[in-house]
């Protein structure tokens, strides 16, 4: 597992599924022109991963990524790959990004864009999984700075308090599930 604290699992040249607003596929793309400019609508996921008390395991970006570093997000959120199932795609990173394992949930999927300064933007089709790990993480430091555990309570006034500090994607998120998905969300957050 050591070997798996700095590896490098992910590179500008990555080839990323590019989707239509109906999530059909329509080509593919380098991942660094994906996120040039206003972004080019791709395919995406993110993962909010719970432990057995109900707390959301959340972490703050690398300081390398060109798109929002060191802010705080969701436990896990990347792209599948040309011809990568999502569930391969998702499991994946969870060892890639966490070293762990965890059985998801599908719940549902959106659409968003959000620049950032400058150096480009995100423009995602993102399907969005809840699931639950009683595994430790053990955070790849070429993609995660720091992870912590909050429960729900907590993200709320984090989200209150702190929001510039948060990615757009895990606002739009959180809130989709609090307000559209409360009832699955609720059973991540019992504990168990």
């Amino acid at each position: 597992m050591k070997d798996n604290l700095n590896r490098i699992v992910s590179s500008e040249d990555e080839q990323l599924v590019l989707v239509d607003t109906d999530d059909r596929v329509s080509g593919g793309m380098d991942k660094a022109s994906c996120h040039d400019g206003k972004g080019i609508l791709h395919r995406a996921f993110s993962l909010f991963i719970f432990d057995p008390a109900g707390r959301l395991l959340l972490q703050q970006r690398g300081a390398d990524k060109r798109l929002w570093p060191l802010y705080w997000s969701n436990s896990c959120c990347s792209h599948p790959r040309q011809g990568e199932s999502m569930e391969r795609a998702t499991e994946r990173r969870l060892r890639d990004e966490l070293n762990i394992g965890a059985d998801l949930e599908y719940v549902y999927k959106f659409i968003y864009q959000a620049s950032y300064e400058s150096l480009g933007s995100e423009h995602e089709l993102c399907w969005v999984y809840l699931g639950r790990t009683k595994q430790e993480v053990v955070p790849n430091r070429n993609e995660i700075a720091a992870t912590r555990y909050l429960n729900a309570d907590e993200v709320r006034r984090q989200l209150t308090l702190t929001e510039e500090n948060f990615t757009p994607w895990f606002k739009l998120e959180w809130q989709r599930l609090e307000k559209d998905h409360a009832a699955i969300l609720e059973r991540y957050l019992a504990p168990c």
